[in-house]
Formats: C-alpha cells, sequence, structure tokens
C-alpha cells in the first residue's frame, strides 16, 4: 500500500485516469466533500468502496453556497490531515480542484434548485442551494461517476440533488447514507469544531428533542401541537433560536399537517451561540 493517497487537481488529469477506469470497466463512486473530514465522510468512502470499483473524494470549498455573510473565510480546513484518512480509508483519488479550475475566468452559468429547495434552508439561505446544484452538476460531469454518496444529515440537500438528478437526467445513482453521529447523539458536523465546552453539552439535546418528536407523530400525536412543544424543549435546553424545526413529506419536503401514509421527516436547523447546528430524523 502506497504512503500517500493519489491527488489531481485539473480536470484534465482527472478525466484522464476516470477514463482509464471505464476503460477497464470499473465503475466509479463519489463522494463529494469541503475537506475537513470526520467519521461520517469516511462512512461514505467505506459506502463508496464496498459498492463501486473505484472511489473518489472530492475535496472543495465551494464559495457558491456561502452567502456574504457566512463562514467560508473560517470554514476548516485541514488538507493534510484529511489525505491521510483517506489513505487510510482506501481512496482510489482525491479531486482538490482550486477555485480557478472550478470556476475558471468567465464562468457564469448555474444550475437552479427546483422546488425542494424553496423553504427551510432555503429561506434562510436563499442562494445556497443553486451554489450545491451547481457544483455538484459539475462535479457529476468531472468525475462522471456510476454512483455518488450523500450524507443524510444534510437531508435536504441530498431530496434537492436527488430531483437535479432527476429533473436533468443525469446518469448518476446517488444512495443516502444514514447519518453519523457522537455516542451522545451529536450528528457529526465539520461545523461543531466551533462549538465552546459548554455547548458541545448542550447539543446532543437537538437530536433527543427531534427523536422525541418524531415517535409522537408516528404514535398519532398532533403535529402543530407536538411541534410547539419541541420548540419550547429546545429553548429550554438552551437553543438561543429555532430557525426552524418541522415535519415534512420525506420525498417532496411539502409541510405535514397530519400523518398521510406517506414517509416523514422532522428537520430542524437552530443556534448555540454563534453555531448553527442542523439535524432531521425519520419518522
Amino acid at each position: 500500500m502506497s504512503d500517500i493517497v493519489k491527488i489531481v487537481r485539473t480536470v484534465h488529469d482527472l478525466r484522464k485516469i476516470t477514463a482509464e477506469w471505464r476503460d477497464r470497466g470499473h465503475t466509479i463512486g463519489l463522494v463529494p466533500t469541503m475537506g475537513a473530514l470526520h467519521a461520517g465522510h469516511i462512512s461514505l468512502v467505506k459506502q463508496a468502496k464496498k459498492k463501486t470499483d473505484r472511489a473518489v473524494v472530492s475535496i472543495f470549498v465551494n464559495p457558491t453556497q456561502f452567502a456574504p455573510n457566512e463562514d467560508l473565510s473560517r470554514y476548516p480546513r485541514d488538507e493534510a490531515g484529511d489525505l491521510k484518512k483517506l489513505l487510510d480509508a482506501d481512496t482510489d483519488l482525491v479531486w482538490a480542484p482550486n477555485v480557478a479550475e472550478m470556476y475558471p475566468e468567465g464562468f457564469s452559468t448555474s444550475v437552479r434548485a427546483g422546488s425542494t429547495a424553496k423553504d427551510l434552508e432555503g429561506a434562510f439561505r436563499p442562494h445556497h442551494f443553486d451554489g450545491v446544484t451547481t457544483v455538484c452538476a459539475k462535479l457529476f460531469n468531472q468525475v462522471t461517476p456510476n454512483v455518488a454518496f450523500f450524507g443524510e444529515k444534510d437531508f435536504q440537500q441530498f431530496t434537492v440533488l436527488r430531483q437535479m438528478v432527476r429533473d436533468l437526467d443525469i446518469p448518476v445513482k446517488l444512495i443516502g447514507v444514514p447519518t453519523k453521529r457522537d455516542a451522545d447523539g451529536l450528528a457529526l458536523s465539520s461545523r461543531n469544531a466551533y462549538l465552546s465546552e459548554a455547548e458541545r453539552k448542550i447539543a446532543p439535546a437537538l437530536y433527543a428533542v427531534i427523536s422525541a418528536l418524531a415517535a409522537e407523530v408516528a404514535a398519532g400525536a398532533d403535529i402543530p401541537s407536538a411541534v410547539t412543544a419541541a420548540k419550547r424543549k429546545l429553548a429550554s435546553a438552551g437553543f438561543a433560536k429555532v430557525d426552524y424545526l418541522e415535519v415534512r413529506d420525506a420525498e417532496t419536503l411539502d409541510p405535514a399537517a397530519t400523518a398521510s401514509g406517506r414517509p416523514l421527516r422532522v428537520l430542524a436547523a437552530c443556534w448555540l451561540g454563534k453555531t448553527r447546528l442542523i439535524d432531521n430524523v425519520a419518522v
């Protein structure tokens, strides 16, 4: 085994390697990331290794999905640490372009996210999903994977991308991988590094509250009343602000006022100090 994972930084070099793989009949799995990798990302790589012949991990902090007031400049970056983790996970190739390679001079085309992006994260980060769909469309065209793997922690993102792939006839299968959590239930996220020690102790309450809400809805509770009570629990736990706490149709993300027999999802975003946490669970 090599002591360094193979990394490419230009589309030309990437396509040369992936073309050779396809000529040999190999299937390709893509794990798109923004780096600062944790065990959740590595679980995606393991799925890619299990389900395809070659696993490609992209590392690119995508500026088009950040608003001017968001954390692009301070988003965690640790390429050396990421490459070590990916080597240990037996990753076949790392695709790590810079901004100029991904968005060369004169770049002006974008992919507009569909109806599943209209609210929840879309309401609080209006341009976010257009940035996500644009960069993922480019990644799918650059890598041409057979399968792409996404964590279900960003469930709305996965739903938006699933809609894009279907609507634009992009020949890639998307697989959602269950959220990886710490022992106390907190969903793993690169942004957890922002939490203070005191905030980190409070943070697991988010998962506890949405899990309890999902159980109540599954048991037939009145959804609006249960959601209101859950918001009070988050406030009591120490969350300063709840951007949203919703029960939605798991495919369309339309609001669910009553249990319809269709799969439902509880989705939440809230603030601990200056850190915004998102999470979701199936009903």
